[in-house]
């Protein structure tokens, strides 16, 4: 390797102020080339790496993957590339600073790649390059994390927290699937707070909207299984598909789902049926014969919920 690059620079000038680590190992692994860069981060001096072996200098500290793509790339001339993604911190290499506490420091994220180069003597060598990638990790996850929030905006009511409808219709269809392959009843529960406008008339939309939150918690509080989907479905409606319960046990739920807002005792001067805060419940359960694509089982649990308003609103009404 000639010492100076265009008779302006020397070799040793340029890869020192790389901001990459570089190595270089004959075929018996003996180091031959150590950068600035990898004494920054090894803390290992260049006089105590350059001719030792590289194997015996960090003491088992290499990661397997690592060591078999090295023995590849000088026994049989393989390049390799080691992303971050599926091998983290295969070199005992840190970041400069000192961790707070006398914590033991992390290892730093790398990539690594191998390049096998043909020596004078005709064995193979092999040139590795080591980046630190934790800044690319941090990006990933920070993109990661605003993907995900997002996601929940896209799916989440904005004022009660609660899902939303298009949450709600996602489900709907996953939900009737595991039904069928579990051979398990669905039941849907339509629910709507009772003279919710004359609330808001007498109220105002700020009572309304704290209201809204508060029976949504509510109405959430009661659910048994993360497998169930509950949304506000639309204005003072929620709606709720819950799997796995027979005729007689979605009824009971349903009148538990109505005492869970009756008992918030919230008072509301001016419905026709109770001086609290009340909802109607329409519930609908079906086995997985009797619904193909549950429009049915939507339509006959708003058909139960406007039988329930009809009949004088704060009470359940099941049917099949």
């Amino acid at each position: 390797m000639s010492s100076m690059v265009a008779g302006r620079f020397s070799a040793e000038d340029v890869y020192n102020n790389l901001n990459l680590g570089l190595i270089m190992l004959d075929k018996d692994f003996n180091i031959l080339l150590w950068n600035e860069w990898m004494v920054r981060h090894s803390h290992v001096p260049a006089e105590s790496a350059l001719n030792s072996n590289f194997i015996a200098l960090f003491n088992q500290q290499l990661a397997p993957g690592f060591l078999r793509a090295l023995s590849n790339t000088i026994s049989y001339g393989l390049p390799a590339m080691l992303s971050s993604a599926l091998h983290r911190s295969p070199l005992p290499l840190y970041h400069v600073y000192v961790p707070n506490d006398g914590e033991a420091p992390a290892r730093m994220v790398q990539s690594v790649v191998m390049t096998p180069i043909p020596a004078p003597d005709g064995s193979r060598s092999c040139l590795i390059q080591i980046s630190d990638s934790s800044n690319s990790v941090k990006r990933e996850k920070i993109l990661l994390s605003h993907s995900e929030a997002l996601k929940r905006q896209v799916v989440t009511d904005g004022l009660t927290g609660v899902n939303n409808r298009r949450f709600f219709d996602e489900n709907f269809t996953l939900a009737l699937q595991q039904s069928m392959r579990n051979d398990s009843p669905l039941s849907l529960f339509m629910i709507d707070i009772d003279f919710f406008k004359q609330y808001n008339d007498h109220y105002g939309h700020v009572a309304g909207d704290r209201v809204l939150k508060r029976v949504a918690e509510t109405l959430k509080g009661q659910l048994k299984s993360p497998t169930d989907v509950f949304a506000r479905y639309g204005g003072e409606e929620f709606i709720l598909l819950v799997g796995g319960m027979d005729k007689r046990e979605a009824k009971t739920f349903a009148e538990q789902l109505r005492e869970s807002v009756h008992a918030l005792e919230e008072p509301h001067d001016k419905s026709l049926v109770n001086r609290c805060m009340t909802i109607s419940v329409g519930v609908c359960t079906r086995s997985p014969q009797e619904e193909a694509d549950g429009r049915n089982l939507l339509a006959t649990a708003d058909a139960a919920l406007y039988r329930a308003k009809l009949g004088g609103r704060n009470k359940v009404v099941a049917t099949d």
